[in-house]
Parts: C-alpha cells; sequence; structure tokens
C-alpha cells in the first residue's frame, strides 16, 4: 500500500499510511498576527480530518488553537510535553484525546507507531520565557518510514536520532527574510536530506505566510526556497527524489526499505 502526503501550505500536511490519517501542525488560518496567507487558497474542510494530530512545537504558527478546534472529536493530539501548561487554550478543546510527549516517546494509533525525536528549535510559546516544553519532530512508521521535522536546525545526532527513512518532510524557508540558529533553510535543508538519506523528500513550511507588506519587499525571498532546495538536493543528495508540491497537491509513494 503507498502512502500518500498532501502539502496543504506551511507546515500542515497529511499523510495517509496503513489506513490511518495524520495531519502534522495544522493550520487553516488566513491571518495570524502580523502574516497572511499569501499563497494558496485555505485548505479545504475535509484537511481537517484526520485520526491523529501532530504539533511539533509550541509557536502560533504550529500550535493554532483555532484550528485544533476544527478536528473532529475524538481526533488524537499528540503535543510537547507541558504543552496544556504554557497553551491554557489546549484545556479548552475537551472533544479531542490529548496526549503530551517527549523525545522517545510512541504512541501507537491504529497500524502506526509513532515516534517523538528531538529537534533543534526554540520551543516556547512566546519569544521570551522559560522553556518548558521540547521542540519535537515526529517518525510515523506503518508500510513507510515518514520523518516530519517540524522546526529543527542541523545537528550532529540528526541521522541517528531519527533512524532509517523512506520520506522526509523537511522546512526550508519560513515567514521571513531571515532564519536564524535552529531553523533549516534550502542549503541547510538539503545537507540534513543528505545525512537522513530517504529515498523521497518533500519540501514544506515556505511560501504561504508572510508579513504584511514584505511580499512586494522581497518576493524573491518568499517563493524562491522551494525551487532552491531542489536545486541544493540535486548536489548534496543526488540518490534522494524531491516531489515539490503545489498547495493541496498530493503524491503517492511506495516505501523503499
Amino acid at each position: 500500500m503507498p502512502v500518500e502526503i498532501t502539502w496543504w501550505g506551511h507546515a500542515t500536511c497529511t499523510l495517509e499510511d496503513s489506513n490511518v490519517r495524520v495531519l502534522t501542525d495544522p493550520l487553516f488560518a488566513r491571518r495570524l498576527a502580523h502574516l497572511r496567507r499569501r499563497r494558496g487558497a485555505p485548505p479545504p474542510a475535509d484537511a481537517a480530518r484526520a485520526d491523529v494530530a501532530l504539533v511539533s512545537h509550541l509557536h502560533a504558527d504550529h500550535l493554532h488553537v483555532p484550528s485544533l478546534a476544527r478536528l473532529a472529536p475524538g481526533t488524537r493530539l499528540l503535543v510537547p510535553r507541558g504543552a496544556s501548561r504554557a497553551v491554557p487554550g489546549l484545556l479548552r478543546l475537551t472533544q479531542l484525546r490529548v496526549s503530551e510527549v517527549e523525545p522517545g516517546d510512541v504512541t501507537s494509533v491504529g497500524g502506526l507507531r509513532i515516534r517523538a525525536v528531538p529537534a533543534r528549535h526554540d520551543g516556547r510559546r512566546l519569544p521570551v520565557g522559560p522553556h518548558r516544553s521540547p521542540a519535537l519532530g515526529y517518525v510515523v512508521e506503518g508500510e513507510a518510514r515518514t520523518y516530519f521535522a517540524g522546526d529543527t536546525g542541523l545537528f550532529d545526532e540528526m541521522a541517528e536520532e531519527v533512524g532509517p527513512l523512506d520520506v522526509a518532510l523537511l522546512p526550508v524557508g519560513g515567514w521571513g527574510p531571515f532564519l536564524g540558529e535552529g531553523h533549516l533553510d534550502a542549503g541547510r535543508a538539503a545537507e540534513a536530506l543528505a545525512r537522513l538519506a530517504p529515498g523521497s523528500a518533500v519540501p514544506v513550511h515556505y511560501g504561504t505566510y508572510w508579513p504584511i507588506g514584505m511580499d512586494a519587499v522581497r518576493p524573491h525571498e518568499f517563493h524562491a526556497p522551494g525551487e532552491e532546495f531542489v536545486r541544493h538536493a540535486a548536489r548534496c543528495a543526488p540518490g534522494v527524489t524531491v516531489h515539490r508540491l503545489g498547495h493541496g497537491e498530493s503524491v503517492r509513494l511506495e516505501a523503499v526499505r
């Protein structure tokens, strides 16, 4: 059975594997604070349908309470340890089955085994304050092994922590022109791809949300990361097939073990 991946924009993807539907970092808003969705219509109502949703860290463009409220009653929701304390709005989502996880924790959903793995990123809800919640990635193992990186920088133990892969969903950009420590741009994402060595990759986290007015000032910073990742990946990881999806587009992949 092939795995199917749909990119809805930013870090929001649907992964269908072993008849289980997984949703990553749901964000369905047209506007979030100073950010506006500049490309791709907001995902359709069906995009909120999932058996389990994964939240990588507490930043508002990854843990968006109004988007999580659209999930159907009974949906499993995995969030970083300490999230409910840091984001009180999660406590109002009583219709969801919320579990807090940390690196190394494994959750079974249907025929899937979902393992939380470390990420190198500031996991705090606010830009200042104590570090109480880890930033996470997730490895979803069913017919395929798929890595959703969330937001992360490169780190030496990345390949060891993540393990063997079929598919990698890697962030290649952001919502501003400059990405600091704890992020992957197109070039660093290609280096990560070389270390991880999956069969296939899908670039995410670019070309969706942009600060108001910035698209007119630095449009190349907004549109370019996906194409740049394809180019860098061809040089750094020529054995990996990269699928650059448009918003709402899907790809079906066979697992290669």
